[in-house]
């Protein structure tokens, strides 16, 4: 960790850290959000997540509501017939951590899945 200096810089999103406000990760200082997702990566193949996803869905009394991004990335891959998570992080102005992880949540909703396309991974609608 940097010592004697207001701030630092975070090793993974290179964003300014105030001193004090730093985590450590692996021995390098990261900010509070890259340290929340190196510690809850997104998981696209969760099937209890599925399940409960499945559940409140069916019942009566819950509402499935998409964020604005998830509504965003469906648009997206509906007109484009799918996309890589870099290319849609670059078209919707996002990180592509961001996409990840909405993009796992898609999955758990049975909205969206991965698929394989001259040899790149691509996300696409669930038919």
């Amino acid at each position: 960790m940097a010592t004697g200096g207001a701030s630092m810089e975070c090793h993974t999103c290179k964003e300014t850290i105030k001193q004090g406000d730093e985590r450590e990760f692996h021995g390098n200082p990261i900010c509070e959000d890259c340290y929340m997702v190196a510690l809850s990566p997104a998981k696209a193949c969760d099937p209890w997540a599925v399940h409960s996803a499945k559940s409140f869905s069916n019942d009566e009394k819950f509402t499935l509501e998409l964020t604005d991004l998830q509504a965003r990335i469906l648009k997206m891959l509906k007109e484009a017939g799918g996309a890589g998570t870099s290319a849609l992080a670059d078209a919707l102005g996002v990180t592509e951590s961001e996409i990840e992880r909405d993009i796992a949540t898609l999955r758990h909703m049975e909205k969206v899945r991965g698929e394989l396309r001259d040899g790149k991974k691509i996300i696409r609608l669930q038919d």
